[in-house]
């Protein structure tokens, strides 16, 4: 995004309905001698209250859930431990085939944030006078091939550390944004998958975190076709190390959907295995277009057709696996996007059960007519917070 570019040089909750054509596991409870429930199975769909068994151990589903690893729960996590087991309980449900899910994972709406620029607010203030429960943190820079916080010299101790502890203390959920339009990059800076995997694992270690955001942008990630693929690359090994953290890929557009580099970006990640779960298109600075509803469900009905093509899913199978990244207010092509119309782009967005939801940025998400461009305020009239009200109605 690049307004944000020129200022800058763990629980993500499951929303989702069961996909179409998955089973529902009712997974039977540990008996009183605690025997081992039925295994987990990764490809499985869980609801509240189902037991299951991992690495000798029972584990408790608090609510639906797909692809969860028990053991990488914790505190916020979807299952609760019960302690250890012994023994085999048989499965009463035949596992699941091999087929891929049905759809991808629905998140919690999470408007970016970005501590330390555009007078930054604070997380529980926005959460309590919203209901929003999430929130993207800007951005993940790269100090050679090693993960800091933009401005920062790491990623613990510095105010976005500080702003992520308290978005978690009042009961919120963080997905940190890696990349951006412009400042030093960890795609070009790290030589390999691998390296760059390795940066990836550092931040998700760090805070225990659910997803991560790569934003490629720009002509050194988006629009560079070796570090595209080092991407993908890197987003396979931490899928294989990590299969419960959800991969989110945020990109650019064009009003009727991926251009060239888009489109490479998604055949490339099946060519590659990178096993992708969210596409996020930005559908703003178009040129000056001026229905910027039309512009928004034009680009995601573009990207559904592209993913179709790509991954043979059906309609409702790419939409659960795209997402929309929006400009509140003024973009920096000056294309307005009301309050009003942000919520038609919800209502699409809900409707038609995307993954992911989220704009740039809650620093902005103040009023300030004729303001312009600006870093703190959306530089068109409107209420404290409005964008955010209408984003956790996601």
């Amino acid at each position: 995004m690049k307004l944000r570019g020129k200022y800058a040089a763990a629980l993500a909750a499951v929303l989702v309905a069961s996909g179409v054509g998955a089973t529902i596991v009712l997974a039977p409870g540990a008996n009183a001698a605690a025997a081992c429930a039925t295994a987990w199975n990764s490809s499985a769909i869980y609801v509240k209250d189902n037991v299951v068994s991992y690495q000798a151990h029972n584990y408790t589903a608090k609510w639906w859930t797909q692809n969860e690893v028990p053991t990488a729960s914790g505190q916020w996590g979807v299952w609760a431990d019960n302690g250890a087991c012994g023994g085999t309980t048989p499965p009463t449900t035949p596992p699941p085939t091999s087929q891929p899910p049905a759809t991808g994972t629905k998140m919690a709406s999470a408007p970016y944030i970005y501590p330390g620029w555009g007078n930054p607010p604070a997380p529980a203030t926005v959460m309590s006078e919203t209901g929003i429960r999430a929130f993207t943190i800007a951005f993940v820079l790269a100090n050679g091939c090693n993960p800091v916080w933009d401005g920062e010299s790491g990623l613990t101790g510095g105010v976005h550390a500080s702003t992520i502890s308290a978005i978690q203390a009042a009961g919120g959920s963080v997905v940190p944004s890696i990349g951006g339009w412009s400042g030093n990059k960890l795609g070009p800076n790290c030589a390999t998958p691998e390296a760059l995997a390795g940066a990836y694992q550092k931040v998700i270690n760090a805070f225990g975190l659910k997803a991560i955001d790569i934003d490629i942008e720009n002509s050194d990630e988006f629009e560079n076709t070796v570090v595209q693929d080092r991407i993908l690359g890197a987003l396979k090994i931490i899928k294989q190390n990590n299969p419960s953290v959800k991969t989110i890929l945020t990109f650019g557009t064009s009003p009727t959907g991926p251009n060239y580099y888009g489109i490479r970006l998604i055949q490339q990640s099946k060519a590659l295995g990178a096993n992708i779960d969210i596409f996020t298109q930005m559908p703003f600075d178009f040129g000056g277009g001026t229905d910027m509803y039309a512009s928004t469900v034009g680009a995601s009905e573009g990207l559904k057709k592209q993913l179709t093509a790509t991954f043979g899913w059906t309609d409702a199978q790419a939409y659960s696996h795209m997402g929309i990244s929006g400009m509140n207010g003024l973009s920096d092509q000056r294309e307005v996007t009301s309050v009003e119309t942000w919520a038609r782009i919800r209502d699409y967005a809900k409707n038609n059960n995307l993954a992911r939801f989220t704009f740039w940025a809650v620093n902005r998400d103040r009023g300030c007519p004729d303001g312009g461009v600006a870093s703190d305020c959306s530089g068109i009239a409107q209420s404290d917070w409005a964008f955010t009200k209408v984003s956790a109605g996601f």
